[in-house]
C-alpha cells in the first residue's frame, strides 16, 4: 500500500505543481476539467503499467455530473483482464483521485468497467464481508433430487467436496472431417510430440477427471473417455439370451417394450442417424422385493479395462433410485441411478476390468427392487469399452478410436439431437460444429430454460450441470526465458447477448469462477515450478466456448503448446498432477461459496506403504502426506484396496488408523493392496501397488523393494540454433499411460516458421505413435517380481523404497531382498529453479547406508534396472562410484547398451550357456519401454552373468561369498516371456544360494 500512496503523490505532485494554491471548486470549470481529463489520459500508460494492466485497457470517457456532484470515469472491458481485489481497486481509485487532487473534493469519483462499477468485478470469493457479495450471481434455489449416480458400494460419504454436483469437462478438440479437403485431420499441428486435439486429455483422463470424481462429482464429457479400443454393446433389440437375459418372478408383472430406445443395426452411422431411436427399451414396475431383473453378459475380447455405460428412458414416474449391479473381475459394485433424469443417452457407471471371454460372474444387472412398488424402472442397452470410431462423414469414417475423435462425433452416437446440438451448419463445417457442439450438450443436458441455445425451452435431461470447463492450450511463441503462459476466458454475455443466465442470475458468475480457477493454477504454479509463471489475461470474450453455455463456464488456455518451453511443463506427468489439483481446487473454492458451505480439499496420496508377512498375516502400514499449499487436504481416514492374483480390485475397505492386520490369507495366492486418503472432500489418488503372497512350500517371506517412482518428461536439449525434446536420450515415463503421444519431434531448428499445420515449423513431430497407447510407471511392478518368485517357491512380501531407507523397515529380517529400480534415475523439474529440485534418485545415500549394512551381515540381494550404474556414477565427490564398486561390485562402463532388448548368458554358473531372453524395447501398453539400459561391469571380484546379445556388453554381474549380489542392467519386470522371467528369477534365487 506504501508504494500505491508513493505513485498516487507522485501523479499528483506531477500533474498539479503549475497550481500551488488549490481551489476546492463547488462548480466545475468545463475547459480546465477538460485539460484535467486530458492530462490524465495521456498519463494514462504509466498507470496501467504500473497497476499491470494490458495495453488493450483504455480510457474510454471522463466527465463529471454537476447536479449529482460526480466525476464518472468508464473504462474498457479490457482493463478490467487483471484480477481486481478489494486493495488494487482501492488503490485504483486513490491513484485517481490523488491524481486529480483536493480542489475536486467535493466530488465523488465513480469507476466503471464498461457498465459494471469496478467494484463489482471484484469475486464474491475475494470479499472480505459476505453481506457485501452481489447476490444477483448466485444460484437460484432448485428442485431437490437424487443424483443421477451414486456408487453404492463406496465405503464413504463426501460431505464438504463435490457431492451432488455435475461437472461438463471437454479437453479441446479432436480428430475431425475437414469438408473443404476431404480428410480426417486433427485440428492443429502436431508440436513437440503431441497435438492440442489430445494434448488435453492427457492431463483431464488420467488426473482431472479422477479429482473431480474422487472428490464427489459427476462428469460429463462430449468426448469419448475410454481409451479402451475394444467395444462391446448388448441390447435387447440385438441381443439375445445369454447375452441380454430378461427375469420375472412375480407373475402380475411383466417387462413392457417401450417404442424408443437405442439399437445399432449397422456398423456405422450415417448423417443425421440417432442410435437412440432406431430400437426399443424395456421398463417394467418397481417392487418392495426384487421379482424382476435385467442381465447383460457380455463377451470380452480381450482382458483389460472398460468403462460401462448404461442407458434407459425417463419418464414422469420413474424410479429415481434404480438399482445396478456391475460384477467384474474385482467383484461386484452396486449402484443407484436417478432414472427421472438422463434417459435416452449413455450414461457413465465406472471403469473396470473384466477378463477376456464369456464369464458367468461379469455382467451387468438392473433390480426392480425399490422402497415403494408402482414406479418405472428402465432398460436399454449396456456398453463396455470405448471402441473404434463409427460415424461416417461423406463415406469416410475416421479409423481412429473413438476417444481420440472429436465431440460432434461422440455426440451423435450419444443420442443427442442434431440441428440442437452437433450439426448447427448444416452438415457443411464439422470444425464449426465441434467446438460450437461441446456446451450445447451441457445445455442439452440440463434442460429447459437451460437447454441448447436454438431452443431454450427443449425439455432435455434434466441432469442440472453446475459449472464447465473447456480445455486447451492455446498457440504462442517467445524466445525469453519465460512461459507464454495461463489465459482464461469467460463471457459476460451470452449467446443471446444477455448479460444473465436464462434464469435471470448475472452472468459475472463466469468471471468470478475463472478469475478463482485462474488465480489458484497461477498460485500453485509459481509455487511448485516457476516463480514467474505468466498470468496472462482475465479476458472477457465472447468465444464460443465460453459464451454458449448457460450455466457458470469458463475456457482455460492452460500455457502455449506451440512454445517449447510452456511444453517442457506440458509433458512433465507431475506438472500435469499439479495443474490439474489447481484446477479442481479452484472448482471446488467455486462452488462451495455459490453453494455456500465449507469446502474441504481431497488429501494427496499416501507414502511410507509397506506389505509386511507376519505370520502368515500381512501387516499394511503407510504415512499421510502433508499438503503444504493446501491446510484443509489432511487425511482422516484411509480406504485399502484389494486385488487377489490376476483380478480387479475390490470396493476397499475403510480404516480408521495408518496400519491393518489382514489374516486368512490362502497360499499359492497372490495379495495385492493399494492404499487411499480421505477426508470430508474426498478420496486421493491412490498409493503404489504392493504385493504378498505365500508359498506352499516355503513360508519364511523374502521381500521385494520398489524404488521405481519416477515419473518424467522426455528429455530436452535447449541452444540458440536447436531446441527440442530429445528422446534418443530419454523418452521420459508417462504416469500410468501416455495419451497424447503423436511421436518424435523432427524439426529442432527455433527459427523455422509455422507455414501449414501439416508444415508447423519448429517443433514438428511424426505421427506414427497418435493412435496408441503407451504404458509407463504403473507403480504395479511388486507383482510381476513376486509371481516369478511364488512360481519358484518362495513366499514374498513388498514394501516402499522410503519406508526402507526412513527406517521404518530393517532389511535385516529378510534373507534375500529384490529391489526394483525399473526406469528409476535423478531427474531435474522442468524448471532450474522450481524448489522441487533433484528427485527419484536410484539409490539415495540414507538407502545406500542400509544396503550396506545388509549385505556386510550376510544378506542376499538382487536389483534391476536401466540406470543404477549411470544414475550412481553421476554422484558428487564418487560417493555413488565407491558404492558401485565396493558394495555392490559393479562399475559403469556405459548407457544405452542395447536397443534391441536381447540377453543371453554366459555364466553356467547363472543358466545355460546361450540361454537367450528378451526384454521390451518398444512402445505398447503393456509394459513400459526400456530406451537405455547399462553395460556394467564385474569389479572386485564379482563376475559377468549375461551379456547384451547385439554387441557383447555385459547385462548383468554378480557375486556370491556367503552373501551376495546380483544386478541387472535391465529392469526384471520388462522380460517378455513370464516362464523366461520365471527361469531367470530361478538362476538369480539359485546363485546366490537363497533357501
Amino acid at each position: 500500500m506504501k508504494r500505491f500512496l508513493y505513485y498516487s503523490i507522485l501523479i499528483f505532485i506531477s500533474s498539479t505543481i503549475w497550481n500551488a494554491c488549490v481551489v476546492v471548486k463547488e462548480v466545475i470549470d468545463e475547459e480546465e476539467f477538460n485539460l484535467k481529463a486530458t492530462d490524465f489520459k495521456e498519463n494514462f500508460p504509466t498507470f496501467r503499467k504500473y497497476f499491470g494492466i494490458p495495453l488493450s485497457g483504455k480510457v474510454d470517457s471522463v466527465f463529471y455530473d454537476d447536479t449529482e456532484k460526480k466525476i464518472i470515469f468508464r473504462f474498457n472491458k479490457q482493463f478490467a483482464s487483471i484480477p481486481l481485489r478489494e486493495d488494487n481497486v482501492a488503490a485504483i481509485k486513490d491513484s485517481v483521485k490523488n491524481f486529480f487532487g483536493d480542489e475536486y473534493s467535493l466530488y465523488d469519483f465513480e469507476f466503471y468497467i464498461e457498465k459494471y462499477p469496478i467494484d463489482e468485478l471484484i469475486p464474491n470469493y475475494f470479499r472480505s464481508n459476505r453481506t457485501e457479495i452481489d447476490k444477483a450471481r448466485l444460484p437460484l434455489p432448485r428442485e431437490k433430487k437424487n443424483p443421477i449416480i451414486k456408487n453404492i458400494s463406496k465405503p464413504f460419504q463426501i460431505t464438504n467436496g463435490l457431492n451432488e454436483k455435475n461437472v461438463l469437462l471437454w479437453h479441446s478438440h479432436g480428430w475431425y472431417y475437414n469438408n473443404q479437403e476431404k480428410r480426417w485431420m486433427w485440428q492443429r499441428a502436431r508440436l513437440f510430440q503431441t497435438v492440442e486435439d489430445i494434448g488435453p486429455l492427457s492431463f483431464t483422463i488420467p488426473f482431472l477427471i479422477p479429482m473431480l470424481e474422487n472428490a464427489g462429482a459427476t462428469v460429463f464429457v462430449p468426448r469419448e473417455r475410454d481409451t479402451q479400443v475394444n467395444e462391446v454393446i448388448i441390447d435387447n433389440d440385438t441381443n439375445k439370451q445369454p447375452a441380454y437375459l430378461e427375469s420375472v418372478t412375480n407373475k402380475k408383472l411383466k417387462w413392457k417394450s417401450y417404442e424408443t430406445g437405442f439399437a445399432l443395426k449397422n456398423k456405422i452411422l450415417t448423417e443425421g442417424e440417432n442410435p437412440f431411436l432406431k430400437g426399443t427399451s424395456k421398463y417394467i414396475e418397481t417392487d418392495t422385493t426384487e421379482t424382476a431383473t435385467i442381465k447383460w453378459s457380455p463377451d470380452i475380447p480381450e482382458t483389460g479395462e472398460y468403462t460401462v455405460y448404461i442407458s434407459y428412458q425417463s419418464f414422469e414416474d420413474s424410479n429415481d433410485e434404480t438399482i445396478y449391479f456391475v460384477s467384474h473381475a474385482g467383484g461386484k459394485t452396486e449402484f443407484r441411478v436417478n432414472q427421472k433424469i438422463g434417459g435416452g443417452t449413455w450414461i457413465h457407471l465406472g471403469k473396470f476390468l473384466f477378463r477376456k471371454g464369456k464369464d458367468k460372474n461379469q455382467f451387468v444387472m438392473l433390480s426392480n427392487k425399490a422402497n415403494s412398488s408402482g414406479k418405472i424402472v428402465s432398460g436399454d442397452a449396456i456398453r463396455f469399452g470405448g471402441g473404434m470410431g463409427i460415424i461416417e462423414r461423406e463415406g469416410q469414417i475416421s479409423k481412429r478410436a473413438k476417444f481420440i475423435e472429436g465431440s460432434r462425433y461422440w455426440l451423435q452416437y450419444a443420442g443427442m439431437p442434431d440441428t440442437l446440438v452437433y450439426n448447427l451448419n448444416k452438415s457443411a463445417d464439422d470444425y464449426k460444429d465441434d467446438y460450437q457442439s461441446r456446451a450445447e450438450y451441457g445445455n442439452y443436458l440440463y434442460g429447459k430454460p437451460y437447454g441448447p441455445n436454438r431452443n431454450r425451452n427443449e425439455k432435455g435431461l434434466g441432469i442440472p450441470i453446475d459449472v464447465s470447463l473447456a480445455f486447451h492450450t492455446d498457440a504462442g511463441i517467445t524466445r525469453n526465458d519465460t512461459v507464454i503462459g495461463t489465459l482464461m476466458i469467460y463471457s459476460t454475455p451470452g449467446l443471446d447477448s444477455l448479460d444473465v443466465f436464462p434464469d435471470g442470475v448475472s452472468r459475472l458468475a463466469n468471471r468470478d469462477l475463472a478469475d478463482i480457477v485462474q488465480t489458484q493454477i497461477v498460485e500453485d504454479l509459481r509455487t511448485l515450478y516457476d516463480s514467474a509463471w505468466t498470468r496472462r489475461q482475465l479476458m472477457d470474450a465472447m468465444y464460443s466456448e465460453a459464451a454458449r453455455p448457460n450455466f457458470p463456464s469458463m475456457l482455460l488456455e492452460l500455457l502455449s503448446h506451440q512454445n517449447f518451453l510452456d511444453m517442457k511443463f506440458h509433458l512433465d506427468p507431475r506438472f500435469k498432477f499439479d495443474a490439474s489439483r489447481a484446477i479442481y481446487k479452484g472448482i471446488l473454492k467455486f462452488l462451495a461459496y455459490q453453494y455456500n458451505y465449507e469446502y474441504v480439499v481431497q488429501p494427496l496420496p499416501v507414502t511410507h506403504f509397506a506389505a509386511e508377512l507376519v505370520n502368515n498375516k500381512v501387516k499394511l502400514s503407510w504415512q499421510p502426506k502433508p499438503d503444504p499449499l493446501e491446510s484443509t487436504a489432511l487425511p482422516e481416514k484411509y480406504i485399502v484396496y484389494t486385488r487377489i492374483d490376476d483380478g480387479g480390485f475390490d470396493n476397499g475397505r475403510l480404516i480408521d488408523s495408518t496400519s491393518i492386520l489382514i489374516e486368512n490369507l490362502e497360499a499359492g495366492k497372490i495379495y495385492s493392496f493399494k492404499v487411499t486418503a480421505l477426508n470430508k472432500g474426498g478420496e486421493s489418488f491412490p498409493s503404489e501397488i504392493l504385493s504378498v503372497g505365500i508359498s506352499k512350500k516355503n513360508t519364511q517371506p523374502v521381500l521385494i523393494v520398489n524404488g521405481f517412482d519416477r515419473v518424467s518428461p522426455p528429455a530436452s536439449i535447449e541452444s540458440p540454433k536447436f531446441m527440442g525434446f530429445f528422446n534418443i536420450i530419454d523418452e521420459g515415463i508417462p504416469y500410468l499411460y501416455d495419451y497424447g503421444y503423436t511421436g518424435v519431434q523432427f524439426n529442432f531448428d527455433p527459427d523455422s516458421k509455422w507455414e501449414t499445420d501439416d508444415n508447423p515449423g519448429h517443433g514438428a513431430s511424426a505421427s506414427d505413435y497418435e493412435t496408441k497407447i503407451i504404458a509407463g510407471n504403473t507403480f504395479d511392478f511388486s507383482y510381476i517380481h513376486g509371481k516369478a518368485l511364488l512360481n519358484n517357491g518362495f513366499s514374498f512380501c513388498s514394501v516402499s523404497d522410503e519406508s526402507v531407507w526412513d527406517g521404518k523397515l530393517s532389511l535385516t529380517k529378510y534373507p534375500f531382498v529384490d529391489f526394483i529400480f525399473g526406469e528409476e534415475k535423478k531427474t531435474l523439474p522442468p524448471k532450474s529453479n522450481s524448489p522441487l529440485g533433484i528427485e527419484f534418485q536410484t539409490i539415495p545415500d540414507l538407502l545406500k547406508e542400509k544396503i550396506k549394512t545388509y549385505i556386510q551381515l550376510g544378506g542376499k540381494m538382487f536389483m534391476s534396472g536401466s540406470y543404477i550404474g549411470s544414475d550412481l556414477y553421476t554422484d558428487p565427490d564418487s560417493v555413488g562410484v565407491k558404492f558401485a564398486n565396493e558394495v555392490l561390485r559393479v562399475k559403469l562402463k556405459t548407457g544405452y547398451a542395447s536397443r534391441i532388448g536381447e540377453v543371453y548368458s554366459v555364466n553356467e554358473k547363472f543358466l545355460s550357456k546361450n540361454f537367450l531372453v528378451k526384454f521390451n524395447t518398444e512402445f505398447n501398453e503393456k509394459i513400459y519401454k526400456v530406451e537405455a539400459p547399462d553395460e556394467i561391469g564385474p569389479i572386485n571380484g564379482s563376475e559377468i552373468l549375461l551379456r547384451y546379445n547385439e554387441n557383447e556388453f555385459s547385462a548383468a554381474v554378480g557375486f556370491r561369498e556367503g552373501r551376495g549380489v546380483v544386478v541387472f542392467g535391465f529392469p526384471f519386470e520388462t522380460i517378455l516371456d513370464e516362464t523366461k522371467r520365471n527361469e531367470v528369477m530361478k538362476a538369480v534365487l539359485d546363485y546366490l544360494e537363497v533357501k
